[in-house]
């Protein structure tokens, strides 16, 4: 059984002058790995389809924003008629998503997948924009999701991050000796 532990579960944040905090149960940490491995899942699958199939950012880049409104259709417009970019994209999405994927799955730099995981989907938002139902859809969604997984640091859950934090080099671990480190593993 579970029980809430008032002495490790807390949450607490500064950002300003605002301070927000409060209790988590410790079945949580649950929730946390299943989000990063469904989201680890999804993005791993997704890569994979596109490259053992056809996959061509081109015309989705060149047709997708023009017709919905879109604050960004310019960009895309650009994006989608610019060859070197287009390139780019048919490599960095497929092989992005897979390596993204795998990254959450077996909980390694998670916070590096889950950042490059959001700003894809923060791409996809804008791609996909549909103002018909507000400005939240399922891009948005899991965009959020990505950073919560980030946040969290839930490749400690179950996942390699916990140990390749803990590596020792010369006696030292190893984000003390490289604390930046703190921001991609986690």
């Amino acid at each position: 059984m579970s029980t809430l532990d008032s002495g490790t579960n807390q949450l607490e944040s500064k950002v300003g002058g605002l301070t927000v905090g409060g209790k988590v149960h410790s079945l949580s940490a649950w929730f946390v790995l299943a989000l990063r491995l469904m989201m680890g899942y999804a993005f791993a699958y997704s890569g994979f389809t596109k490259l053992t199939g056809e996959f061509a950012a081109g015309g989705y880049l060149s047709n997708v924003a023009a017709t919905n409104g879109n604050p960004l259709a310019e960009m895309f417009a650009w994006m989608g008629s610019t060859p070197w970019f287009v390139e780019f994209a048919n490599i960095a999405v497929p092989w992005g998503e897979l390596l993204i994927g795998l990254g959450l799955l077996v909980g390694a730099f998670v916070r590096l997948a889950a950042f490059f995981g959001a700003l894809m989907m923060l791409m996809f938002y804008f791609g996909n924009w549909d103002m018909a139902h507000g400005f939240i859809n399922g891009d948005f969604a899991y965009m959020l999701v990505f950073l919560a997984v980030a946040a969290f640091g839930a490749g400690r859950i179950l996942g390699l991050d916990k140990y390749i934090e803990q590596y020792e080099i010369g006696g030292q671990v190893l984000v003390e000796r490289y604390p930046v480190l703190e921001y991609i593993l986690g």
